[in-house]
């Protein structure tokens, strides 16, 4: 529900169409700095639910976001992408949550960090199995439960 431990706690209010543009902008700014270049077509959107720790949805018109957009970046350029981006967010106020970089079959590479003052999540990884699935690079942020401006946020 929140990031403490108070599940009452105040939400952070942002409206729908702002936290959207907010994920564009950051995943565009993602694939600057990693030096990728995006593919427009690729976008999706999803806003979910949030669901309390014992299963509780709330009627409060609380949301979260998860968006993402594909890089058609080759994979021989993903562990580099990473390591530029990772190296870029923690000068931003980010934690590096999960770092990895693969070269079995093929190479791969993933970074998950968190913003340590809002508690957005941002990921740079590559998806796909090349195998069944053709490999891409996928850069995605996903919000915390967020309350539109104006709702009056529901107590449980």
């Amino acid at each position: 529900m929140s990031q403490n431990d108070d599940r009452n706690a105040p939400l952070p209010r942002v409206e729908r169409d702002a936290a959207l543009k907010w994920a564009k902008d950051f995943t565009v700014y993602m694939a600057g700095v990693s030096g990728a270049e995006i593919v427009p077509s690729t976008a999706r959107t999803n806003f979910e639910e949030c669901i309390g720790a014992n299963g509780e949805i709330a009627d409060d018109g609380r949301y979260s976001l998860f968006y993402y957009i594909y890089s058609s970046a080759p994979t021989t350029q993903h562990t580099d992408m990473v390591r530029v981006l990772r190296d870029s967010l923690r000068k931003h106020g980010y934690k590096v949550t999960d770092y990895r970089e693969f070269k079995n079959a093929y190479e791969s590479a993933l970074m998950w960090a968190e913003n340590e003052k809002n508690h957005y999540r941002v990921m740079a990884e590559t998806v796909g199995s090349g195998k069944t699935k053709p490999q891409r690079f996928s850069f995605s942020v996903r919000t915390p439960c967020l309350l539109p401006p104006g709702a009056k946020q529901q107590q449980f």
